[in-house]
């Protein structure tokens, strides 16, 4: 069954031009409110297969649901427990394998794209304060070096790395609004060149860092809490494409793009439920066409947006 909807069936609804950027449009809606397949409750994470295209969509049914390019339902499964709350990160690894982050069962779990348990590789799974042992978990990426790199917060507020094979490392941060400090430490990306940028949320702002020594070092620190172009609130994900990062802001229910040193680009959606507009924006991913996805959770639906 698809749970998509052509570009056609929009006319010119969904256009906008921010003065300072280019314009966009909505092209494709995935989804909306239900429990059957490629429908969502509560959308909150997405991740795009490099290789194929696929969209892999995580919503608060604690379901992976996973669509072709055109929005069209393939197949899907659940995480093993729910009764704690569900996931709420997910992410490709550079074998294919799907990182999901368990949040409230403090692990990470590994798939198969078919949707195979990989139970050897869970990362986690005990609430604590020692190595090996988590918080509220958001985001797993895998740098090109091979390292995991892995984000918890709540009673803590700190960035992991762990080797190829799931081994702790080390780790840094606490909580705190001063540089290398988070406030729930969201999402996670890694550039071309191996920083790493982190969309520190309750701090409304994205801090990009160099970790590929021993210890991590700042890079650079954007946007402060606000509405203006620039600001943010509640920067919830990030997505990173040649030259810019999008930002997804669930306080400001928007998504804005930046260039890479931190200046405002363009940005687009407002608080509702036409087409164009957002409620609670969760996440956003990028496809090979640079076409962006934002998970629009309190529409219950997934959009995507190109720029003309």
């Amino acid at each position: 069954m698809s749970a998509g909807f052509a570009a056609g069936a929009f006319g010119s609804l969904g256009c906008s031009t921010d003065k300072k950027g280019p314009q966009f449009k909505t092209d494709l809606v995935v989804g909306q409110r239900g429990l059957s397949e490629g429908r969502f409750q509560k959308p909150r994470a997405i991740a795009i297969d490099p290789s194929t295209q696929q969209l892999y969509v995580i919503d608060k049914t604690a379901r992976i649901q996973v669509f072709d390019a055109d929005g069209t339902y393939l197949r899907g499964w659940e995480t093993p427990m729910i009764e704690q709350g569900k996931p709420t990160g997910i992410s490709i690894d550079l074998d294919g394998t799907i990182l999901v982050a368990d949040t409230h069962y403090f692990r990470f779990l590994f798939y198969t794209p078919n949707g195979e348990l990989l139970e050897n590789k869970t990362i986690g799974g005990i609430n604590g304060p020692d190595p090996g042992q988590f918080a509220f978990v958001t985001d797993i990426v895998r740098a090109k070096s091979g390292e995991y790199i892995l984000g918890e917060y709540g009673e803590f507020d700190r960035i992991y790395k762990y080797s190829s094979d799931g081994k702790y490392i080390t780790r840094f941060g606490e909580s705190g609004e001063e540089p290398l400090q988070f406030r729930r430490p969201q999402s996670l990306a890694i550039d071309e060149q191996g920083l790493l940028w982190v969309a520190d949320d309750c701090n409304h702002r994205i801090q990009v860092l160099d970790w590929r020594g021993d210890r991590p070092e700042l890079v650079k620190i954007f946007g402060t809490e606000g509405s203006d172009a620039g600001q943010l609130k509640h920067p919830r994900s990030i997505a990173l494409t040649p030259g810019h990062v999008i930002v997804s802001e669930y306080g400001n229910h928007r998504v804005q793009k930046f260039d890479r040193d931190g200046n405002s680009i363009a940005i687009w959606g407002s608080v509702g439920r036409g087409i164009g507009e957002l409620i609670d924006p969760w996440a956003v991913a990028v496809d090979a066409r640079e076409r962006v996805y934002v998970v629009d959770s309190g529409n219950n639906r997934v959009q995507r947006f190109r720029f003309t």
